[in-house]
């Protein structure tokens, strides 16, 4: 216990010592872009944000009229940021505590920013039972700022102390909450959040990054050449559906390859699951690529899959994959784990988890027919552009922003600010 009230002392800056440690760069922006003369002053924390294709949502805000500064941390996980030019927004590069874990993670200097200046509003873009969360939820408290938090928590959780303190505070004190889907909405109901919700994606697609394009050099380079390409990309993880896939490719012709794209602690296990069905040598294995660069792999694809697994604490909270491969008109199947369906509707087919054979049937219908796929790819493109772009998601933030700093509590938005699924 004496451990969790050191780390809650030094996330509330309760220890003046800690300011040694940390140092800040700014970058700042080539200006604001368009709406009012003097647009929303936010604050955005963000970890995600140290992805740089992530970066072209903060450009469609900056271009709506938010006047946007934003927090990273200077390494995620062991890795420095992505780098990225700041277009129309503040950068702040922020030395992170305990980088290495979502839960603990905070800043030791996010009150300095917080009271820098007068903000309309601060978007912790983290989870309520995060540390870093309940830090910032402090620090605007402290300085009289309005806060919202983001939350992909899609199942009802009972966390251990001090999580559950965390998650109890977030609720109580911020002045909303952005919800990644309906299902995350409804929890948020379930423990009685009386603020104001939207429910919006946390990041769109930058569809001029991902589009169709050639991608026959890199076919060239994985050795997919005269071969049916089914892909991977994401975290090598078991509850990510892994070991299904790779059965599913023992039962497909031999012309079936499938690309694994990322890396995890189930990697090991599936090159052995990959060895005992005979299938080694019809898996490519890529262990990491920059964000940049995923365009270039949906497009050297076939069909992307995504075979989520629910367990007991988790189902799958969006299917980010699904989006950039609709947006390169590459076929999409996923299984009806969580958000999944409601990604995809009626652009792709959806499996019953766990069921390799109904995945294999779905993965050899599009094997026989490239009509198939390119309907399907074609969908699937029409789909993003309608709901899933970094504008649209920007442009339903912008709204959720001006109402919660407005006030306006109507019964429609207390509803949901939502970007429509259908």
């Amino acid at each position: 216990m004496c451990v969790w009230r050191c780390v809650i002392a030094l996330a509330s800056g309760e220890d003046g010592a800690l300011g040694s440690w940390v140092a800040i760069r700014h970058s700042r922006g080539l200006g604001i872009g368009g709406g009012s003369e003097r647009g929303l002053k936010v604050l955005m924390i963000s970890k995600a944000l140290t992805v740089g294709a992530y970066h072209a949502k903060l450009r469609e805000l900056s271009r709506l009229g938010v006047e946007l500064t934003v927090v990273v941390p200077r390494k995620w996980l062991g890795e420095e940021m992505e780098p990225v030019r700041p277009d129309g927004y503040e950068l702040l590069v922020m030395d992170c505590a305990f980088s290495w874990t979502p839960h603990l993670h905070f800043y030791p200097k996010i009150s300095e920013v917080v009271a820098r200046e007068v903000w309309d509003l601060v978007h912790i873009d983290e989870e309520p039972f995060h540390v870093v969360t309940y830090q910032a939820l402090r620090a605007c408290l402290r300085e009289g700022r309005k806060a919202v938090f983001f939350t992909w928590q899609n199942m009802r959780i009972t966390y251990p102390p001090p999580f559950q303190y965390f998650e109890r505070f977030s609720d109580q004190r911020a002045d909303g909450a952005i919800a990644g889907s309906d299902e995350v909405r409804d929890v948020l109901v379930a423990r009685r959040f009386s603020k104001l919700i939207g429910v919006i994606p946390q990041f769109g697609v930058d569809t001029e990054l991902f589009q169709p394009r050639d991608a026959t050099d890199l076919r060239e380079k994985l050795g997919l050449g005269g071969k049916f390409a089914v892909g991977y990309v994401g975290r090598i993880v078991k509850q990510k559906g892994i070991a299904d896939l790779i059965q599913a490719l023992a039962a497909l012709p031999e012309r079936c390859v499938l690309v694994l794209v990322g890396s995890g602690d189930f990697e090991s296990r599936a090159r052995v699951v990959a060895e005992e069905l005979g299938v080694d040598s019809r898996i490519r294995w890529v262990s990491h690529v920059s964000s940049v660069e995923i365009p270039q792999y949906m497009n050297a694809l076939d069909v992307v899959v995504l075979p989520s697994r629910t367990t007991l604490r988790w189902k799958e909270q969006f299917g980010r994959v699904l989006i950039e491969a609709m947006a390169c008109e590459t076929a999409v199947v996923g299984s009806n784990s969580g958000e999944i369906p409601n990604v995809i509707g009626d652009a792709g087919r959806v499996f019953p988890e766990e069921n390799v054979e109904a995945l294999v049937e779905d993965l050899h219908a599009l094997y026989e027919s490239s009509e198939i796929r390119g309907e399907l790819g074609a969908r699937g493109r029409a789909r993003v552009l309608k709901n899933f772009t970094h504008r649209r998601i920007a442009e339903e933030t912008v709204k959720f922003y001006e109402s919660v700093v407005g006030g306006s509590y109507s019964r429609e938005l207390k509803e949901a600010v939502t970007v429509a699924a259908s």
